[in-house]
């Protein structure tokens, strides 16, 4: 009886989160495919360990901090190199249409482009709306780390994405937000 109550609850909690986790893992990796696979992955891990988790006062972090750590790890390794190396011959999916698919194509290719630490402070910070303090829990590093990251990741996404008529649209990307020059000048964060 305990085991179908633990799968029960097991069940319920991917239900919930699963979109969630799929979006957070798709900005991380930029395909979607892949971010099935990272949330497979990182779901697995979760059923594993679920017996322990009922004491975890966020869940929802603990899923994040998994997924996470799934991507980065995937990213070490050596079958991952080559394959991104090598390319995967497929067509890449089209946008769903958004108020702005233009400004939102642009900035999931700049993203993309990030190192992939960067690219997770970002989402982490911009995307998952989290402080500097909870973002170096999930990524098990420095305060100092995840702001440098953020920073250094921010700044690309500017000079890749310029200053341009279409970066204005990011403003509307979800809770993605970077803020311009202007807005930061003469504040400490």
């Amino acid at each position: 009886m305990a085991k179908q109550n633990r799968d029960a609850e097991f069940t319920e909690f991917v239900a919930a989160r699963a979109p969630w986790l799929r979006k957070v893992a798709y900005l991380l990796c930029g395909d979607w495919h892949r971010a099935d696979d990272l949330v497979q992955e990182a779901v697995t891990k979760l059923y594993v360990h679920w017996n322990r988790l009922s004491g975890v006062e966020n869940l929802d972090g603990y899923a994040r901090t998994v997924l996470l750590n799934t991507f980065l790890a995937e990213q070490r390794s050596p079958w991952w190199r080559w394959t991104a190396r090598r390319g995967t011959g497929t067509v890449p999916e089209r946008a769903v249409a958004a108020p702005d698919v233009d400004a939102s194509v642009d900035l999931r290719r700049a993203l993309a482009a990030l190192p992939p630490r960067q690219r997770a402070t970002v989402v982490l910070r911009y995307y998952c709306d989290l402080t500097v303090v909870q973002t170096a829990a999930a990524m098990e590093c420095s305060q100092g780390s995840v702001k440098s990251q953020s920073a250094r990741g921010l700044d690309a996404l500017r000079r890749s994405l310029g200053r341009r008529p279409a970066a204005e649209g990011l403003r509307g990307f979800r809770a993605f937000r970077i803020p311009v020059a202007a807005e930061t000048e003469g504040t400490e964060s």
